[in-house]
């Protein structure tokens, strides 16, 4: 470290704090150690009584920590994300529009094995509302050498986007409710409710909502009704048992749906189905996700309407994590429900 006149101190790093005391008033840090300086700075350390700083000179090679959370966030960020001004240190990454959080977990673990370089992230494949921050990133020290923020450079460019958030597509979706019960109107619909609330969260339109009794053929006409018409996904609700009078698994299949999964390692959710039918995709949904806040749809619909095409390795996935915690107040997505997939 060197001391310069304050006049001089123009775009060096401070080496020290410096305080502000207005007596009655206030009295805490005016500037920070690490503190770039500015132009703007100077009249307020002049009033501080401050003729001389003591700050670091940077030696070629090295880099401020705010330049190299900038370098790092912007190596890393992919579509969807927007980054903050450096602040002590650190730089956010938010989503700009709502949609699903992708993370490049591996690239993740290399970039934070570089020593003193820190990259932290909300878990991938889940919903980021607009504006939400879902990383952030900083290096250590106040200053370090520019070779460890080129090595994280590399590996971004290797990789890919770290951090980048899909934009939710606004699928037009065809809802076909089974259940003699309901069909004859003894009990009254609990499901098309839930879903329209859920799909409009997604930024998806429900088309519309077909009642079919337990009949096979019912069911499949109902669900290529809604595929003629455009639908960009089918959603089928109950019967998703193995008792006998639960039909929907066969009549999906019925309809010429190529099964991916009939059940899932999800609790709640279990009794999941998922099918393409000439690409379009098609859940069968067991009864909890009309009844619980978060289930089996919450970890695969999202996924499907920001355009992934789920495999059965996708669905296996979810076995880490897939266990519901029951906590007395839920509060997903704050919980550790899917974080592992």
């Amino acid at each position: 470290m060197k001391q310069v006149r304050v006049e001089e101190a123009v775009g060096m790093v401070l080496c020290h704090d410096i305080t502000r005391i207005v007596p009655g008033e206030f009295k805490g840090r005016a500037f920070r150690k690490g503190h770039r300086v500015q132009t703007e700075d100077i009249p307020l350390l002049k009033n501080l009584g401050k003729e001389h700083l003591y700050v670091f000179e940077l030696k070629e090679g090295w880099i401020h920590e705010d330049d190299a959370a900038l370098r790092i966030a912007r190596a890393a960020a992919g579509p969807g994300i927007a980054l903050s001004d450096p602040a002590e240190g650190r730089v956010n990454l938010s989503a700009v529009d709502s949609g699903l959080l992708k993370v490049e977990v591996e690239a993740l673990l290399r970039i934070n094995s570089i020593e003193e370089i820190v990259f932290s992230t909300l878990h991938t494949n889940q919903q980021a509302s607009a504006g939400r921050c879902v990383a952030g990133t900083r290096i250590i020290p106040l200053m370090t050498r520019e070779e460890k923020i080129e090595e994280v450079e590399k590996i971004c460019r290797e990789s890919g986007p770290v951090v980048s958030v899909r934009p939710f597509r606004p699928l037009q979706v065809g809802i076909v409710t089974t259940g003699s019960e309901v069909y004859s109107g003894r009990i009254e619909d609990k499901f098309g409710p839930v879903l329209r609330t859920k799909f409009a969260e997604l930024g998806c339109t429900v088309m519309g909502q077909v009642l079919v009794a337990d009949e096979v053929e019912k069911t499949v006409a109902a669900i290529h009704g809604f595929l003629e018409g455009g639908a960009g996904l089918v959603a089928v609700t109950g019967g998703m048992s193995v008792d006998p009078d639960d039909q929907t698994p066969t009549a999906i299949r019925s309809a010429g749906g190529e099964v991916v999964s009939y059940g899932a390692p999800t609790f709640p959710g279990a009794m999941f189905m998922l099918a393409y039918i000439r690409g379009v995709p098609v859940v069968g949904l067991p009864g909890c996700v009309m009844y619980y806040r978060a289930s089996v749809f919450d970890l695969t619909v999202p996924r499907i309407v920001a355009g992934e095409t789920l495999t059965r390795a996708d669905i296996v996935a979810m076995g880490h994590g897939g266990l519901c915690a029951g906590c007395a107040e839920c509060r997903y997505p704050i919980c550790s429900f899917g974080k592992g997939c």
